[in-house]
């Protein structure tokens, strides 16, 4: 942190010095900066000042300025052992005054998102119903503090942004030793938050089931991976699902890591899924996703009779929210632009073939809504909560705030909250008034868990696929004492498929769906 900055001049009082006023000596242009005696650089240029020996007298923290031994010469003109590299002395830590908590440095984190094998070791899978499923787990959180935080207390951050979990849950987890700030363990959540602090958060997570069709590789060289993906399945690491996404279970079961996405879909969409296997690749293709040279196909089914003739549809789509996912057009929306061709017609429902010429969250899927065909099994736009016209021509008759309370309680009744790849906890919204609803018992002694031990896992750990092992409760974890419904594979497919992808020097199909042919009936 530096020192001698942000204080009173001259004083002594900035944030990092202690002590009596000094008085410092402007330097020459280009000088260059001294490093005080925690390490740390004061700001002030050179410090150079005019005096005995080399002509300069040492800066007032006792050491010579950056690159400068004292003796006229900088480091690298000083003499060392022949053949022997001079390195920097390692930093110090900066002298704190009375009670001062001390924040260490920032790390330099890995800009690129890439998993190896210690992530993919952090559970395994294992088979059941239809399902695939991943064994819970321990999991960190790490993050530095954010801007907003500085100056906030930890419990006031728990409570006003990370909500999910009722403060008592964070008081019991802090006991347990699960809260570190800079990997020393959290004794008081009223710890007052300091820029560069670093948080830790260890949690038991649990994730939501996916269907157990496999990944089918379409195509593979030194260049690209071409995937078949199923529907359910997230193409990376997202909300609740790690483990359980594309990324992980290419690294995990094909040896396929460090991939790069160059595109998405949704995790209700199958179909074609490209990769690049390396930067320069990945770059090249995005330059012809830039320069709008790329084609995609999608095929879906539809509910009642779709028009025979071409249909597009150019309506603006608004995002309403992020966290459930759902969308709706509005004027005030993103500019988009769907082609649709009816493939086929059975009496009851449509194959409509889909062009997008935009790429927008949920694009097809609000458009098909929009013109009064939804999808047949869409879980998000083929609801009741749309109101009676399912919010075609944009009727809906809610505000979004009512549209998203609909969506919730229509699935928590079917208890399929799952399908939308949420769970109650992350609809929980309120902070301390959670508090009383918190279902551990504020009188467990959670210090007798025994922090050195290895956390056990909840679930299976024979390696059979779908048997029931032991099972061990983690004390703090709600989802360890929550009965959920499975959802059913079925329910996990939705008739939307990405048929094809094709750029200038590429192209790639995979197969029509069962349910995409002519002569299918529900």
């Amino acid at each position: 942190m530096p020192c001698g900055m942000g204080g009173e001049a001259g004083t002594g009082r900035g944030r990092g010095l202690a002590g009596p006023a000094r008085a410092y000596w402007p330097a020459p242009p280009g000088a260059a900066r001294c490093v005080t005696a925690c390490g740390a650089r004061c700001g002030r240029r050179g410090c150079a000042r005019r005096g005995s020996g080399s002509g300069r007298r040492r800066c007032p923290s006792g050491t010579w300025p950056s690159g400068d031994t004292g003796t006229g010469r900088t480091r690298e003109e000083e003499p060392g052992p022949a053949g022997r590299e001079e390195t920097a002395p390692a930093p110090k830590k900066r002298r704190l005054a009375g009670g001062e908590r001390y924040v260490p440095p920032p790390r330099k984190l890995n800009p690129g998102v890439s998993f190896g094998a210690e992530h993919f070791a952090e559970t395994s899978y294992y088979f059941e119903g239809g399902l695939r499923k991943v064994r819970p787990y321990y999991f960190d959180f790490r993050t530095y503090c954010k801007g907003r935080w500085v100056g906030r207390s930890l419990l006031h951050v728990f409570g006003t942004e990370f909500r999910a979990q009722p403060l008592s849950y964070y008081r019991a987890a802090a006991r347990a030793g699960r809260l570190r700030l800079n990997e020393e363990p959290v004794r008081d959540l009223d710890i007052v938050l300091k820029n560069n602090d670093f948080l830790r958060n260890t949690v038991h997570r649990h994730e939501p089931p996916v269907t157990a069709q496999p990944i089918r590789i379409l195509a593979e060289d030194e260049e690209v991976v071409v995937v078949d993906k199923p529907s359910s399945l997230p193409v990376h690491p997202c909300g609740r699902f790690r483990h359980n996404t594309v990324i992980f279970i290419l690294g995990k079961e094909h040896g396929l890591r460090e991939l790069h996405t160059l595109h998405r879909l949704d995790r209700m969409t199958s179909g074609v899924l490209m990769f690049a296997k390396t930067a320069a690749v990945s770059k090249r293709i995005d330059e012809q996703v830039r320069q709008r040279q790329l084609e995609k196909e999608y095929v879906c089914r539809v509910v009642g009779e779709f028009p025979e003739h071409e249909v597009v549809c150019e309506e603006p789509i608004l995002v309403v929210s992020y966290k459930v996912g759902v969308c709706r057009v509005d004027a005030k929306g993103k500019p988009c632009q769907t082609l649709f061709q009816r493939l086929s017609y059975n009496g009851s429902s449509s194959v409509v073939r889909c062009l997008p010429r935009t790429g927008r969250t949920h694009q097809i899927r609000v458009h098909l809504q929009f013109l009064g065909h939804p999808i047949l099994n869409d879980p998000i736009y083929n609801m009741e909560a749309w109101g009676p016209d399912r919010g075609k021509g944009g009727r809906i008759g809610k505000t979004d705030e009512e549209l998203l309370k609909a969506l919730v309680e229509e699935h928590r009744s079917k208890q399929s909250l799952e399908v939308l790849g949420i769970g109650e906890e992350d609809l929980n919204s309120a902070g301390e008034s959670k508090d009383s609803a918190c279902p551990l018992n504020s009188d467990t002694n959670l210090e007798t868990l025994d922090k050195d031990k290895e956390l056990s896992l909840c679930g299976n750990q024979d390696g059979q696929a779908g048997e029931k092992g032991w099972e061990e409760k983690d004390p703090l974890c709600v989802e360890c004492r929550t009965s959920r419904r499975d959802p059913s594979p079925k329910e996990l497919v939705m008739f939307l498929h990405a048929l094809r992808y094709k750029g200038a020097d590429f192209e790639y199909c995979s197969s029509m769906p069962e349910w995409a042919m002519e002569d299918w009936q529900e």
